[in-house]
């Protein structure tokens, strides 16, 4: 039993022995002089390291060398060597001698057979060739782009460790030992997105100018140079004043829109494209019924979540527009296939109409580029306006521009509202002007938020906190005023909401009727107004009133508060107190051409004797109004019945404001003034 156990024993240690001893062939060039020469492989020793950093120390070059002489050794051209194993079956090594000439201590040289165990490395042979045909390449670790011979060798084994000149792959990589978490591809392409994310953000932080941080997101060609772009240009230059108010204006806007381009990664050219659409005014109404900021047309605006009603309309939100008009946007450059040109075409006349552009060019074997399209002459210079005027924010400085600074944070902040709010009291609830309200919610036609929604209001970023507090001691129920009102013989639901200011609908609602039937006596809930109609027009009354305190008229003129009644126009009344018409439209705060309504009341300074003022009476429950003054030219088939039916005006009106013969046509192409109540578009 011994004699088996030690024989165990020993036959482990042997081949454990065997194990360590197994080294790989080494494939070397021939030599010219000798074919069968065996080229050596260093050895080295642990004497020989020693030597080598006492060497280094001694010499200038830190160069880890054999011989003494400054020349390179004469080595034996080497010379390849065939395999050994087909010859016999030896797994030793053959030690062999070499001379090199020098005054160092001669280095043993070792010649490893190749095994079958040992082919798995079979490169090695190779650069140990290269390491000992230029020696450079290891004495010098300055220059060698290989590790170092002390690397490369196991001092304990004798052998190369050819792991070392293989770079470990970085998913591989575990710097645990050293405290680090290992990075995965995964990790280090988040790390690297996460900071690129914060320089961008550190860059932009350091830019207080919202118009400066544009640039850094403009993506549309503005090296594009042509005679239509030059034109618009020429004429941005020549209205510098145009571009001071117009960027004024936006402030309270701009940041929004720019932060929900960036959002969709879209062309930061687009946030310019409302000074285009109207001059960054909400309340912007065309001759072709395009309303808000983006100017939606009601059918465009309707297809894209855009309500229009009594109470509110969301072409002129400046949330729900943005969104819709991005949307919009984004739809257009897709079906165009990625030309921005072409989809701010189709923006302005009509994706139909530039599509048939197209195709005539195409057919005709034409260009199909924007500038090669046969378009409306509006549109031919609505994109050379965008691009004019984003070459001069890109840079203002080259054109001579210097454009206003705005803030690079946010203007406002949504609050929600869970209900309708008499916005009068909104105003009050933040501790704004009821003005500020209605500049940041252009939305709401009347004195209150839409019955059905959207219940939230923009307010200033600086006031947003006192007003969600506020908001929370105040009850739903008590955000409106309300009216007690018995119903009278003759009475409709129509009639009656006419005379409060509201809508058939919300009465209903109110209180809870199940139809338009109401009863003699029946009492009804009415929301009214908490302020009077001046109020909430933006504040105008008051504005003028204090305009006016400061007036003074002519020498032996008197004082006196008109009251327009129906027929009167603004001529027959200056011819009529013998004063000029542009002195009685700056006396009230409106233009000579601004039309006059009944009810109306006007300041004049009359030079006509026996005149006295007519007491002002107070207009609660009048209709909210936003007039805006447009010019419309007449197309085929228009008449007067047809216009007015389509601004919501009346005939005499379009009569008197344009002093028309009733008796003729209208021509195509005639220009006509029409004034628009936005309220009731």
């Amino acid at each position: 039993m011994r004699h088996i156990f030690i024989t165990l024993i020993i036959t482990f240690l042997s081949a454990c022995s065997t194990l360590n001893w197994i080294s790989e062939e080494i494939s070397l060039p021939q030599s010219k002089g000798d074919s069968k020469a065996i080229q050596p492989t260093l050895a080295a020793t642990p004497e020989d390291i020693q030597t080598t950093a006492a060497s280094k120390n001694k010499t200038d070059t830190a160069q880890v060398e054999v011989q003494t002489k400054p020349s390179k050794p004469k080595i034996a051209a080497p010379s390849k060597v065939q395999s050994t194993n087909k010859q016999n079956n030896s797994k030793q090594s053959v030690p062999r001698k070499t001379a090199i000439t020098n005054t160092e201590p001669i280095k043993t040289l070792m010649v490893t057979q190749k095994t079958p165990e040992n082919t798995a490395n079979k490169g090695s042979g190779q650069i140990l060739g290269l390491l000992i045909n230029d020696p450079i390449l290891v004495s010098n670790p300055k220059t060698s782009a290989l590790p170092s011979l002390e690397i490369m060798q196991n001092l304990d084994e004798g052998k190369f460790n050819l792991a070392a000149l293989i770079p470990t792959p970085k998913t591989n990589a575990d710097f645990s030992d050293y405290g680090f978490i290992t990075p995965t591809d995964g990790l280090e392409h988040r790390v690297n997105k996460e900071l690129k994310a914060q320089r961008d953000k550190d860059t932009e932080a350091n830019n207080n100018n919202l118009v400066d941080r544009l640039t850094l997101h403009f993506k549309l060609d503005l090296e594009l140079d042509n005679r239509r772009i030059k034109n618009q240009l020429n004429w941005y230059l020549r209205n510098p004043e145009y571009l001071t108010r117009t960027f004024k204006r936006s402030a309270r806007y701009l940041y929004h829109v720019v932060e929900e381009v960036k959002k969709r990664n879209l062309p930061m050219e687009l946030a310019l494209l409302p000074f285009v659409e109207s001059a960054y005014d909400p309340f912007a109404y065309s001759h072709g019924r395009a309303s808000g900021l983006w100017q939606f047309i009601p059918g465009t605006g309707k297809i894209y979540g855009l309500h229009q009603s009594w109470w509110y309309d969301g072409r002129r939100d400046v949330l729900a527009s943005t969104m819709a008009a991005l949307d919009y946007l984004t739809y257009l450059n897709d079906l165009f296939d990625g030309d921005w040109l072409h989809a701010l075409a189709a923006y302005n006349s009509g994706s139909g109409r530039v599509s048939k552009a197209i195709k005539r060019n195409r057919k005709n074997n034409k260009p199909t580029d924007f500038w090669s399209l046969k378009l409306p002459k509006e549109t031919k210079a609505y994109v050379p306006k965008l691009l004019a005027l984003s070459k001069i924010v890109n840079t203002p400085a080259v054109y001579g521009i210097d454009l206003p600074p705005i803030v690079d944070k946010p203007y406002f902040s949504v609050v929600k509202t869970t209900a309708q709010i008499d916005l009068a009291q909104a105003a009050a609830l933040a501790e704004v002007d009821i003005s500020e309200i209605y500049k940041l919610n252009p939305g709401f036609n009347q004195w209150a938020s839409a019955p059905s929604g959207p219940h939230r209001l923009l307010i200033p970023v600086q006031q947003a906190p006192l007003f969600r507090k506020q908001l929370l001691t105040l009850p739903p129920e008590k955000r409106l005023n309300w009216n007690r009102y018995s119903v009278k013989r003759g009475d409709s639901l129509i009639r009656i909401s006419k005379k409060f200011n509201t809508t058939p609908k919300l009465i209903k609602q109110v209180n809870q009727l199940k139809s338009n039937m109401i009863k003699e006596k029946q009492k009804l809930l009415i929301p009214i107004a908490s302020k009077g109609k001046s109020y909430y027009d933006l504040s105008r009354h008051n504005r003028l009133k204090s305009k006016q305190s400061t007036l003074k008229g002519a020498k032996n003129s008197s004082k006196i508060v008109y009251k327009v009644k129906s027929g009167d126009t603004i001529w027959d009344l200056a011819r009529a107190h013998k004063v000029g018409v542009r002195s009685l439209a700056k006396w009230n705060g409106m233009a000579p051409r601004d039309p006059i309504r009944p009810g109306q009341e006007l300041l004049i300074w009359s030079k006509k004797e026996g005149q006295i003022a007519e007491p002002a009476t107070p207009a609660l429950m009048q209709k909210r109004e936003m007039i805006k003054r447009i010019g419309y030219r007449v197309r085929k088939g228009d008449s007067l019945a047809r216009i007015a039916d389509k601004f919501g005006v009346l005939i005499k009106d379009l009569v008197s404001w344009n002093k028309l013969n009733r008796k003729k046509y209208l021509q195509p192409g005639q220009k006509l003034t029409i004034y628009v109540d936005l309220t009731n578009s």
